[in-house]
């Protein structure tokens, strides 16, 4: 009888043992697969990425890559995770996902908006970084000089003598050209003209237009060829770079939340646009200025 009890006991240590072993695998699975860290298919986007996937990967996760992602899709693929988190904007989140309006709102304002409008679609957003990519519209800086023109106010006034580059629905956005009709008064542009929305730094350049809708950190803007007109009524909202990320992988991945505040916390509009510079004006590898932003600023 007490063999039969030291067998049991030994049975069962042995049990309580590898039940130990198993469980802990178990439930670290989900921390084993890789973050699927997705970007927008603009150069902005997939620079931050980029540098998303490279802080993870330090803080210790495997990463998957899923760059070019059309941008009616990628929120739906957050949704559904098929990604686990990309880079987008507060802006973008509250006035084109969540269909509200932003105007006259401050950047925590628009970050409050954005964070609890996504929670219903199983999303969250961590902290927006002080990067603001908004909409401008920007002229050569030549031109800008000459007829002297610094803010929307004189932009308006001057209209009539000024060629306006588009790219096909500034003109009728809600919050484009309408908008600026409404607050500054009609844009009696001499002409206005549609395309391609990569080519309109370089219509203005040629010298086929004197003004185009923008982003507000793009690369072209370092240089001096070109004028940022600046929005002196303030009718276009902030749209600070965030991270959109499933609710899900969220849990599953503790350290990414503090991992990509550390990085959104040093992208100012001034990194960006010099990242975007490096990429669009002096065409090196978006992964290359990712790797070499990483190394200067989060090592």
């Amino acid at each position: 009888m007490r063999v039969k009890k030291i067998m049991a006991a030994s049975l069962l240590a042995a049990g309580t043992l590898l039940l130990g072993t198993i469980m802990p695998t178990v439930a670290s699975a989900a921390n084993n697969k890789p973050i699927i860290v997705g970007s927008k298919n603009v150069s902005e986007s997939k620079t931050v990425s980029e540098i998303y996937a490279l802080s993870l990967e330090h803080a210790g996760y495997k990463v998957t890559r899923k760059p070019n992602i059309a941008n009616n899709v990628i929120f739906s693929s957050t949704q559904k995770g098929q990604i686990d988190v990309y880079p987008d904007y507060t802006g973008t989140i509250v006035e084109t996902y969540l269909k509200k309006k932003g105007t006259g709102k401050s950047a925590s304002e628009m970050a409050k908006i954005a964070h609890q409008g996504v929670a219903k679609y199983g999303l969250t957003t961590f902290n927006y970084a002080p990067g603001d990519n908004r909409q401008g519209i920007a002229m050569p800086t030549k031109i800008a000089r000459k007829d002297h023109i610094t803010n929307l106010s004189q932009l308006q006034k001057k209209a009539n003598k000024i060629r306006f580059a588009s790219q096909g629905e500034f003109e009728k956005r809600a919050d484009g050209l309408p908008e600026m009709n409404k607050v500054y008064g009609k844009f009696n542009f001499k002409s206005i003209k549609d395309y391609d929305v990569n080519l309109l730094y370089r219509i203005m350049e040629q010298g086929k237009a004197e003004a185009a809708p923008v982003s507000t950190t793009d690369g072209q803007l370092a240089t001096s060829k070109f004028t940022l007109i600046k929005d002196n009524k303030n009718i276009w909202p902030p749209y600070n770079l965030v991270p959109v990320v499933n609710k899900k992988a969220a849990k599953n991945y503790p350290k990414m939340e503090k991992t990509l505040n550390a990085v959104d916390a040093k992208l100012t509009t001034k990194q960006l646009v010099a990242l975007n510079k490096k990429v669009n004006v002096n065409h090196q590898n978006y992964k290359t200025v990712a790797q070499n932003w990483y190394n200067q600023n989060m090592k």
